[in-house]
């Protein structure tokens, strides 16, 4: 009985103990990339590699989602005789719930994964070491210029996810029963507001937030050797999607308040 107790409280000490390491992590990344010199450079590198370099992804993953929601709703909306509400369904489907989800987890397992194993290969090789030898703030240059990247691109990226999906989706659907692009386009739209996309696309952002600073936090505190490498990009794919969901839980209900 005292060694069951023991270890719950070993573990309820390690998650507060690991939050309060996160929390000091991200205020040391705040605080050093808000002061100049600026890594401009760095900066535009990463968002290269986050951005252009994870479109082909989200594209194919775009793709995929819209087809299968075209299938599901054409199926499902032919049962109650409401096919003519096939082009909102899926209009709504991909760019309030789907598309930004879909993007924030494809993204945690490519960008999340890169991150944390890049960085924690840097730590335990004494990289990181010498580049604060040499005076460099490597929250600065490795963590922050990562984490902004990740908050720039998302939004993007989630808007090529849903384009992706659109096209797919009406492909399926003309292949079944001939749709024009326009009418299917003018008919998915009716009656939407910005109000009712802007706020879900732009959410994701707050997924770029938490996936980059995550895979840094996973990377920079790394132990180890090469176990601790692969350690490292396991639990910042892991952790980075269990939270993106934790979020998209909070930003719904978030949304649905302000954006009524």
């Amino acid at each position: 009985m005292l060694s069951v107790v023991n270890s719950a409280t070993g573990l309820v000490n390690g998650f507060f103990e690991w939050f309060g390491n996160l929390g000091i992590f991200s205020w040391n990344v705040l605080k050093a990339g808000a002061t100049p010199p600026y890594e401009w450079q760095e900066l535009i590198r990463q968002l290269d590699e986050v951005g252009s370099k994870s479109l082909p992804l989200v594209a194919m993953a775009g793709a995929a989602i819209g087809v299968v929601i075209s299938l599901e709703a054409r199926y499902s909306l032919s049962r109650f005789g409401a096919k003519s509400m096939f082009p909102a369904t899926l209009v709504y489907s991909v760019l309030q719930v789907m598309g930004p989800i879909i993007t924030g987890l494809v993204i945690c397992g490519r960008v999340g994964a890169g991150i944390g194993a890049e960085l924690a290969s840097m730590k335990v090789t004494e990289q990181i070491d010498a580049i604060e030898a040499c005076a460099i703030n490597p929250y600065r240059l490795l963590a922050a210029t990562r984490i902004l990247a990740c908050i720039l691109m998302l939004p993007l990226l989630t808007l090529g996810t849903d384009a992706c999906a659109l096209l797919t989706g009406w492909f399926a659907q003309t292949l079944v029963e001939p749709l024009s692009f326009h009418q299917f386009i003018q008919a998915g739209f009716k009656g939407s507001t910005f109000n009712a996309f802007l706020p879900q696309t732009f959410k994701t952002a707050v997924y770029g937030l938490i996936i980059g600073l995550i895979a840094c936090f996973q990377g920079m505190r790394t132990r180890g050797g090469a176990e601790g490498v692969g350690r490292a990009a396991t639990n910042s794919v892991v952790l980075g999607s269990l939270f993106v969901i934790l979020a998209d839980v909070v930003l719904v209900k978030f949304i649905l308040v302000v954006f009524p």
